[in-house]
This record gives C-alpha cells, sequence and structure tokens, in this order.
C-alpha cells in the first residue's frame, strides 16, 4: 500500500468514496483481552459480582458498541450490520472478548468489530472495577476478515 486511503491529495482528512465497489459479503472477528487476577475471574465466570451478571452486560455492549462504530471512529462510513455475535470466554489471563461483525455492503466491517471487542472489554472492567482496579486489557486486535478486494486474512 504505498498511499493513505483516509487523506486527499494536500493531506487533508476526508472520508473515502465506496460508491462505486461491488457489495459483497463481509465479515471480520475480532478480540480484547481483559487481564484478571485468578480471584476476579473466577468471581467473573463464578457469577458472583457485586454489580451482578457481567458476561450478559458485556455481551450486550460489545453488540451496542459495533452498531455504534460510525458515531466514534470519525472517518468511518455508517454501515448496515446484518448480524453481530458477541461472547466471553474464560482465558487463563483472565477473559477474552470475542466478536464477529457481518454485512452485505461496499465497505469492511473490521472497525466494527474491534469497537464491539473494545467496548465489551472495557465493560467488564467497570463490572469487576470494584475488585480489581489493576485490571488491565490489551492486545485489542482484528483476528480475521472477508469479503472485499482485498479477500481474506486471518492472523
Amino acid at each position: 500500500m504505498d498511499e493513505l486511503t483516509h487523506l486527499d491529495d494536500q493531506g487533508r482528512p476526508r472520508m473515502i468514496d465506496v460508491g462505486a465497489k461491488a457489495e459483497t459479503e463481509r465479515e471480520a472477528t475480532a478480540e480484547a483481552i481483559v487481564h484478571l487476577s485468578p480471584a476476579t475471574r473466577a468471581a467473573l465466570f463464578g457469577g458472583s459480582l457485586p454489580k451482578g451478571d457481567a458476561l450478559a452486560v458485556a455481551r450486550v455492549a460489545a453488540i451496542t458498541g459495533a452498531k455504534r462504530t460510525a458515531g466514534l471512529i470519525p472517518l468511518c462510513h455508517p454501515i448496515s450490520l446484518t448480524a453481530v455475535e458477541a461472547d466471553v470466554e474464560q482465558i487463563e489471563e483472565g477473559a477474552r472478548v470475542v466478536v464477529t461483525v457481518r454485512t452485505v455492503g461496499r465497505t469492511g466491517v473490521e472497525m466494527e468489530a474491534i469497537t464491539g471487542a473494545s467496548i465489551g472489554a472495557i465493560t467488564l472492567y467497570d463490572m469487576v472495577k470494584a475488585l480489581e482496579r489493576g485490571a488491565e486489557i490489551g492486545p485489542v486486535r482484528l483476528i480475521a476478515k472477508s469479503g472485499g478486494r482485498s479477500g481474506e486474512w486471518h492472523r
């Protein structure tokens, strides 16, 4: 890639024109890791947090985050999403928020997946902070994408 598509000829930010692109099925999956102590992880996945069912709240927050991406990321196109799946998995480090987003459109849904995973992770932090203020989020990253001119990509 020899140019940044979100900059015009004078280097000013712009929202790229996707009007001439073909509509294709597009999908992206992203993850966000929330590092937790073993005790906090046990409380989260055991359902004993003071704030209630953090896993359900984080899933809904992740879906909401994906849906609101264009309002948060200045140069993202508003996209009609056909599906958003969000889950929170227990891992050795703590929790893994995984979000998969689908659309049929002219631009990809990588940012929606990454935003959804990020918002889900931030919500988990909010739900566990009474037990562990030192919880950490990261990495947040794209795992896979498909569709469009660039085709498939997997981490």
